[in-house]
Order: C-alpha cells, then sequence, then structure tokens
C-alpha cells in the first residue's frame, strides 16, 4: 500500500506548505499550520492520473435550457427588510448558500433574527436557526428585545453537523429559511480535527451547500473574521457559497453598511444602510441625511459632495479645520478618509491654489463617521481646506462632485447623473462638476444647476474672489455667482 502523506494549512489564510513553519509566509500570522491527511490512491499515482477517466450513468441526466422553467426556479423570497433585499438583488433564491461576515458586535446574529423572524411570519413556514456559539435561552432573550417572536421560528444549539442537520430533517421538508451561527463552530464527526480548523470548516460548508441545493432551502452561514477583518478559515469558503455580505462599522458609531463582496444572483457591488438601535438594527431608506451637517448658517471649512457606495449615490459633508503650528512638522489628522491622499491633495491645493498650509496644521474628516475613498469627493475636501485656511464659508446651496489630479484638472467620475440627481433632490442648487458633463450625461432638468469647472483654481477662485471683495466692500460676494463667472472662461490665478 502507499504510504499515507500529509500537508500543512494555515488556518487563517487556507495556505497550504509540505512541512511545518512557526509563522505564515502568507498572511504572516504566528501558530497557524495545522496539520491535515492527504489521501493518496492505492497504486501510488500523482493527482489527476487516479482516476480511469470512464464515465457512469449520471442521477440527473443533463436538460436544456430552455426546458427549465421559471416555476421550477422558484420567485426570490424576500427577507422582509428592503435594504437586505436591496444587497441581494430582490431577495433570496431557492437553494441559495449565503455567507454574512463581520466584526463582534457589528449585528451580524441580530440582523439574521431578525430576518428569520421577517420570513417566518410572511410565509407561515418553518424557519430554523442553529447556533453554536450560544444558547437557546440566550438567543431567545435577544429574540424578545428585538420582536422576533414568530411561533414558526425554531431554535437550537449545538455543535455536531448531524444535529443540525436532524434538526432539519425534523421540521419537514416545508422549511423556508436556515441559518447557522457559526460555520466555525459546527464540526463533522467524520472528519479529524478540531471545530474551525480548515479541514472542518470546509467539510460543514460543503455539506450544507449540498443540501441546500438538493432540497432548494436558502441557507444563511455566518462566518468569523481575522483581525484584518477577512472571513477566517481557507480562501474556498467564500467560493464555496454563493453570496458573500460584509457587515461593517464603527464600533464607536450606530451606522452599519452591508456591502456585497460576492453574489451570483444579483449585483456584487451593492450596499445596504442600517442603524443599530436597542430594538435591533433599523433600515435606512435615505442615509443621506446621516453624513452631512445640519445648522442653520454655513461654517468655514465644510463643502457638501456626493459620494458612490456601490450603486447608490450618497450625500456627504467633508470638513477641514487649518490652524497655526509652531512646530517644525506641522500635523495632518485623517478621520474616515485615505490619509495619503488627502496628503496628496493639501499638497495639490497649496501648490496650485496658493493656499498657505505649509506651516499650519490640517485636519480632514467626515461625518457620522463614513468612511470614503471614492474620488469624486477630491473637488470637496480641497474646497474646504482653503475654506478653512482662509475662513470664509461656502454657501449652503453650493455641492462639489469631482476628482482633482496632480495638475489640478478636475476629472469626471462614475455615475456623475446620478450623483448630480442626489444632490439636485436634497436642495443643493449649484453643483460643481467637472467640464464636459453636461455634453456627455443626460441630466434633464437638473442640468441648470451644474456649473462647470475645469481646473482646481477656477473652483477656488470663488473663496479667494468673495474674500478679497469681502475686504473691499462691506456687500459680501456670491461664491455661487463667481463660480459662475469662472466657468465662463474668465479665471484667475
Amino acid at each position: 500500500m502507499a504510504k499515507a502523506r500529509s500537508k500543512w494549512v494555515c488556518s487563517s489564510c487556507g495556505a497550504e506548505y509540505g512541512t511545518w513553519y512557526g509563522r505564515c509566509s502568507k498572511c504572516g500570522e504566528f501558530s497557524t499550520l495545522t496539520e491535515v491527511a492527504v489521501p493518496v490512491a492505492g497504486n501510488g499515482t500523482a493527482a489527476g492520473l487516479r482516476s480511469s477517466g470512464g464515465g457512469t450513468t449520471p442521477t440527473r441526466p443533463a436538460r436544456r435550457v430552455s426546458e427549465i422553467s421559471e416555476e421550477e426556479v422558484g420567485v426570490r423570497l424576500s427577507t422582509g427588510l428592503s435594504e437586505f433585499d436591496r444587497v441581494l438583488g430582490g431577495g433570496l433564491v431557492r437553494g441559495q448558500v449565503l455567507l454574512l461576515s463581520g466584526e463582534p458586535g457589528a449585528g451580524k446574529s441580530t440582523l439574521l433574527l431578525t430576518t428569520a423572524h421577517a420570513v417566518a411570519a410572511a410565509t407561515g413556514r418553518p424557519v430554523l436557526y442553529v447556533s453554536g456559539e450560544e444558547s437557546v435561552h440566550q438567543i431567545a432573550t435577544r429574540a424578545r428585545r428585538i420582536g422576533a417572536t414568530s411561533e414558526h421560528l425554531y431554535l437550537a444549539d449545538g455543535h455536531d453537523l448531524g444535529h443540525a442537520i436532524g434538526h432539519l430533517d425534523a421540521l419537514g421538508p416545508q422549511v423556508a429559511l436556515v441559518i447557522v451561527d457559526s460555520v466555525q463552530t459546527i464540526a463533522s464527526a467524520e472528519v479529524d480535527g478540531r471545530a474551525g480548523g480548515v479541514a472542518q470548516v470546509m467539510e460543514v460548508a460543503s455539506t450544507l451547500t449540498r443540501l441546500a441545493k438538493a432540497r432548494g432551502i436558502p441557507f444563511c452561514l455566518v462566518g468569523q473574521v481575522t483581525k484584518e477583518s477577512t472571513v477566517a478559515g481557507p480562501r474556498a469558503l467564500e467560493h464555496v457559497v454563493d453570496t458573500t455580505l460584509a457587515l461593517e462599522g464603527d464600533r464607536q458609531t450606530t451606522l452599519r453598511l452591508l456591502r456585497a463582496v460576492k453574489n451570483r444572483f444579483g449585483p456584487a457591488d451593492e450596499v445596504a444602510c442600517f442603524e443599530q438601535a436597542d430594538t435591533g438594527l433599523i433600515q435606512v431608506t435615505d442615509p443621506s441625511s446621516l453624513f452631512r451637517g445640519v445648522r442653520e448658517e454655513p461654517v468655514a471649512g465644510t463643502c457638501v459632495t456626493v459620494t458612490v457606495e456601490g450603486r447608490r449615490a450618497l450625500l456627504s459633508e467633508m470638513q477641514a479645520l487649518v490652524s497655526p503650528s509652531n512646530a517644525p512638522n506641522p500635523r495632518r489628522g485623517v478621520t474616515g478618509l485615505d490619509s495619503s491622499r488627502v496628503a496628496m491633495l493639501i499638497a495639490v491645493t497649496e501648490r496650485l491654489a496658493g493656499v498657505r498650509l505649509h506651516d499650519r496644521d490640517v485636519y480632514a474628516a467626515t461625518v457620522g463617521g463614513m468612511r470614503s475613498n471614492d474620488p469624486g469627493s477630491d473637488l470637496a475636501i480641497c474646497l474646504a481646506i482653503a475654506s478653512a485656511a482662509w475662513g470664509t464659508p461656502l454657501p449652503a446651496e453650493v455641492a462639489a462632485i469631482g476628482e482633482v489630479s496632480l495638475s489640478g484638472d478636475i476629472r469626471r467620475v462614475a455615475m456623475i447623473g446620478q450623483r448630480v440627481a442626489e444632490a439636485v433632490r436634497l436642495g443643493h442648487r449649484r453643483v460643481l462638476v467637472p467640464v464636459g458633463t453636461k455634453e456627455t450625461v443626460p441630466l434633464g432638468r437638473n442640468a441648470a444647476h451644474v456649473v462647470e469647472v475645469a481646473t482646481l483654481v477656477q473652483a477656488v477662485n470663488a473663496l479667494r474672489g468673495r474674500r478679497s471683495g469681502a475686504a473691499r466692500d462691506s456687500t459680501p460676494g456670491s461664491v455661487s455667482g463667481s463660480v459662475r463667472e469662472d466657468a465662463d472662461g474668465a479665471p484667475g490665478r
């Protein structure tokens, strides 16, 4: 008989090695390599050469795609949360396997428990919630707190995969949804190793996936994450499931973003917004109000822009603070933005727009705990910095959209039409956009509120003109009027 072999697999990233190492060279984690037996054919042949190549009679023959009716595919199952359905592409598909990951305390269990209650109440069919992290009594306490008390919602606890399948068999074929929390806490008695190991996670996920496809029942699996906020376990776990969602959010804020990372049955770049409350996660259908400041009078150092999260345009406010500094190296503080990109924008604003910043501390931040890497907010960040440096507020009716290059040019960004429409919908009558937007994007009635600017100098001259005008005349000038003058081809350096 052939000699049994083994390999060492990293439990964090799934990298494989022929021998043990104290540290994984792929992800850098220590003491994560576990030994896994490798099956070897009796004749000792290499992998891929063990099968004879002959075919066997399949249990289900291949079918023409035209023969599969819509009734067999089935309609999508609504989760009862319109924001959740938005990310999924309209609801759960028959036999779909969903993997939900997120930081501890983000609200994964609360979101799925709310979904389980909504599905059970709407369909009148059993919904099974299996937990390997909490007892039934602990889950019931949370369920009563958030109002998940449907009589068709069944709770079960345990760590054995066979017992979880047994609970499903006991409820019969009419089960509408199965939730497993979490896949790293369930183990199969047929596989050696601890729960959460690479072999166990793959066996549990593969078994549940086959069960979902065979019975046509949607499964929702909760996945734990590493300190890098990636799904714990082998990377192949994300390939096994149909949909991978990530629940993101800062512990200091109540905002939660549900982002689609992979989706075989819908858009893979959609985002849903929730707000965490004592009664659970509350969906936010109009999240723009969460990302902008509400004040009666405009203040210096703020500028409104429209960012894009997935396919959703969100109105947000960029804030900046500029203060004198006696330190040899003035501070640059950033919250919610990419620090390297903000440093670049500070340099462009000082070099090309003539704003003195080299001896001042500069702080830039977003509002409402939002994190943005959208280049469409570059122009708003630059204008907020210039406004803070000169102490001149922008009018409340002005919004700025555009990417700023190193040469100071304003470049177009994706979904500019949706951005402009969102800004106008929320009351902004002057929207600064890159040149050429009116010619390439159908803006409709919103075109009357669009002001095109070619460079950062044209946009910043609005602030500069008002500041100098205020010094010469007691009547302050109009920033929006200055922008219109620059857009007509009379910029001043």
